[in-house]
């Protein structure tokens, strides 16, 4: 399949709302492609690479080559050529990903270089395409929507499950099914705004705690323990103490949804083992451990809120309630996430028994709470309406002190704010930068304003006097040796622009400061 291929069904697909056209689209693409090429098609689609990360950064990107006057590249020259880009290390690497880059560009016509500057920069977001192309594969090879939904939930992969379906048909489906030692996609939640939202919308549930982990899937089959993250990489060598944890399970096959954190002392003296930042569970967890198998200075603990097989019998359908019977059965109380069962939410004690619940759980150091249907089934891979989670969010009044040029879509708009939080001197320091929640008319406003405080422009974009302040989401404050106060903010995003404040009301470094856990 040629790249030209896939770079018009994209941008067909952007350019159609029709969810009806964007299946078909994604139907006559799968049908024209090799059942091998699938994997690759189909994440390409949902603006991903296979490589994960290629290291090249948008200076590789900025200037390209005249392009080709007819399409010649295809799939297979593509992914190999980002393999090998990939693959670059040492010294002098950026010179020679910007060269290779370059090769493949000058093969590229216009239409795959704007496609290809996109995938590679992380800025083809199509908004469509997990759940579309499931739709897609169904209708181009005559199987049920539902069957192969069910089928990329239990497969752990779209590319897996489309490259069987369509090499042999509706039949394939029946070879996915939930496997110990074949990791499945997590079930998400949604959000709702408090705990009584969530009460309304559910009925009978449970309120447990929301841990500020790394989210793991366990899977146990007698001595044999494996450990994947919720992007279904193995991680089973770096945690011997979840891989203990798992062989004292009561079963001797299962497959287990949980969190893994790591406990340490209050600060405040109180005695209670309280939950560590999630940056040093994140740098534990990313760390090798040494050919011994010793674990570092900080010790994980596993804690697991479901079960989704035990002893080759599949739990999924179950609802909640039935699925935490058997893990209650499986593993200990301390290995198991706190709960609060709510019969009946219409009940004012009970509303208020939740509320304070969740209140607890915050004053435990935890990130809030998630609320589950009682009569809910496990969803594999899907944000299910039946889980919502709740935590409080919190805000920022920060300070623009420059914004980087877009690209992609974005290109000739400034879009990456670097956010300045105001010092006790008076001066601002940068606490992180954010593109996310920028609609298309607040980038217009955003480039004309910041380039009339721009105090100099730069090739990378413009540094500006810091007089405008921002309204900031943020999921909390870590850690940080990028920055110059030593922490920056997770998750940022642009609430609102708030010109009715001045610099000198913007939040201060000892206010974010005391927002570390």
């Amino acid at each position: 399949m040629l790249l030209a291929d896939i770079a018009r069904t994209s941008r067909e697909i952007a350019e159609t709302p029709a969810r009806t056209e964007k299946v078909a689209l994604l139907a006559g693409l799968f049908r024209r492609a090799e059942p091998s090429e699938v994997p690759v098609v189909v994440t390409y689609l949902a603006g991903r690479l296979p490589q994960r990360r290629t290291g090249v950064g948008w200076s590789a990107l900025r200037e390209l080559p005249p392009p080709a006057a007819a399409p010649r590249l295809t799939l297979g020259d593509v992914d190999a050529a980002l393999t090998r880009i990939a693959a670059v290390g040492g010294k002098g690497a950026q010179a020679e990903r910007k060269r290779l880059v370059g090769e493949v560009m000058a093969a590229a016509t216009a239409e795959e270089q704007w496609f290809l500057v996109r995938l590679i920069g992380g800025e083809l977001r199509q908004g469509a395409l997990d759940a579309f192309a499931v739709e897609g594969l169904a209708a181009a090879t005559d199987a049920e929507p539902g069957e192969v939904r069910r089928a990329v939930m239990l497969g752990g992969s779209l590319g897996a499950v489309a490259r069987e379906l369509l090499a042999h048909g509706p039949a394939a489906l029946d070879g996915f099914r939930l496997e110990v030692g074949r990791p499945v996609l997590p079930m998400l939640a949604h959000t709702a705004k408090d705990v009584a939202e969530a009460l309304d919308k559910l009925g009978p549930c449970a309120v447990e705690e929301k841990l500020d982990g790394i989210r793991v899937q366990v899977h146990k089959d007698g001595d044999d323990v494996r450990v994947w993250t919720r992007t279904l990489d193995e991680i089973t060598e770096r945690l011997p103490e979840i891989v203990a944890a798992g062989r004292e399970v009561a079963a001797e096959r299962a497959v287990l949804d949980g969190e893994v954190i790591a406990l340490g002392e209050d600060p405040r003296g109180t005695g209670e083992r309280r939950p560590r930042p999630f940056q040093e569970v994140s740098g534990r967890v990313a760390s090798r451990l040494d050919v011994t198998g010793a674990s570092s200075e900080l010790p994980l603990s596993p804690v697991f809120f479901d079960v989704l097989s035990v002893e080759g019998r599949e739990l999924l359908d179950l609802p909640t309630a039935e699925r935490h019977a058997e893990l209650a059965r499986l593993t200990p109380e301390p290995r198991r996430v706190r709960r609060l069962v709510v019969p009946d939410p219409s009940d004012a004690e009970r509303r208020e028994a939740a509320r304070e619940f969740a209140e607890e759980v915050l004053a435990r150091g935890h990130e809030g709470v998630v609320v589950k249907g009682l009569d809910a089934p496990y969803t594999a891979g899907r944000r299910g309406a039946s889980w919502l989670k709740v935590k409080p969010v919190h805000t920022l009044d920060l300070v623009v002190l420059g914004a980087e040029w877009g690209h992609g879509r974005r290109t000739g708009k400034l879009s990456n704010l670097h956010l300045g939080a105001r010092r006790a001197d008076g001066s601002f320091a940068m606490l992180g930068k954010t593109f996310k929640g920028l609609t298309d008319k607040l980038l217009v406003w955003q480039t004309a304003r910041l380039r009339e405080l721009a105090t100099s422009e730069e090739s990378w974009g413009v540094r500006v006097r810091p007089e405008l302040v921002v309204e900031i989401a943020f999921d909390g404050v870590q850690r940080s040796t990028r920055y110059p106060e030593g922490v920056t903010l997770r998750f940022a995003r642009v609430v609102r622009y708030r010109e009715d404040k001045t610099p000198e009301e913007a939040d201060t470094v000892g206010s974010v400061r005391g927002l570390l856990r």
